[in-house]
């Protein structure tokens, strides 16, 4: 009875992963998985954690939902990984709790700017090998992004030369705007398409008049030779 007793005693959600050490900080619960070799972020990690460390690891990608049953979670340090790939809902579920999200030092190009936009949290994205475009201007506008490491945030590529190395806010500074770019690269798409689906509709309409000029023409030469009706009648 005793045992069965302890059993239901011990509140379920609160194991710690093997990989990790899980401990109290100020009355609330850290999961500090730093420097684990980890490859994913790991599954069993206590619901009722606050504070979550996962630096210093090789995680490559944050799937959606990764994080969806730790509602109590206001840090997440995901520094120092090999992130490349970031899903649009990975962070869903954590959004509005979450008061600190550091994804620095990863190998991040691009992200969802709809992944982090629903953050209320500061973020840290300084040192990764971003593409300079309008996804990234619209997080560095409307996204709460620590000002200590702002100006981290460089063009490892972007569509001009003369971007690459500097840090994406001196490019703004100075008047450029991605996102027009993106807009007028759009519209002279779609002027191409419609010119060309124009051309098809004249090409076509040339050639039915062409077509029916030519049936005309046989017609006409077919009827030349046949007696006319009042010939027929005398």
């Amino acid at each position: 009875q005793a045992f069965f007793c302890l059993l239901l005693c011990v509140p379920w959600g609160s194991s710690c992963p093997p990989s990790c050490q899980c401990t109290e900080r100020a009355g609330a619960k850290a999961v500090l998985c730093s420097s684990r070799h980890l490859e994913e972020i790991p599954k069993d990690i206590p619901k009722d954690a606050v504070f979550l460390k996962l630096d210093a690891n090789s995680i490559t990608r944050i799937p959606s939902n990764a994080f969806r049953h730790l509602s109590h979670l206001e840090e997440l340090d995901l520094s120092r990984n090999a992130i490349e790939k970031i899903d649009q809902a990975a962070f869903k579920g954590v959004a509005a709790g979450l008061r600190t999200l550091d994804l620095s030092s990863n190998r991040i190009r691009s992200i969802p700017k709809e992944a982090l936009l629903a953050l209320n949290a500061k973020l840290r994205l300084a040192n990764n090998p971003w593409h300079c475009e309008c996804a990234l201007q619209e997080v560095l506008w409307e996204a709460r992004l620590d000002p200590d490491s702002v100006q981290d945030i460089t063009c490892h590529t972007a569509p001009r030369e003369e971007y690459v190395g500097k840090s994406l806010l001196q490019v703004l500074d100075a008047g450029v705007n991605f996102c027009s770019v993106h807009q007028r690269t759009t519209d002279v798409a779609m002027f191409i398409t419609m010119f060309g689906w124009f051309a098809m509709v004249i090409v076509y309409v040339i050639c039915y008049v062409r077509h029916n000029r030519e049936d005309t023409c046989k017609h006409v030469d077919y009827l030349k030779p046949l007696p006319s009706t009042q010939v027929h009648a005398e």
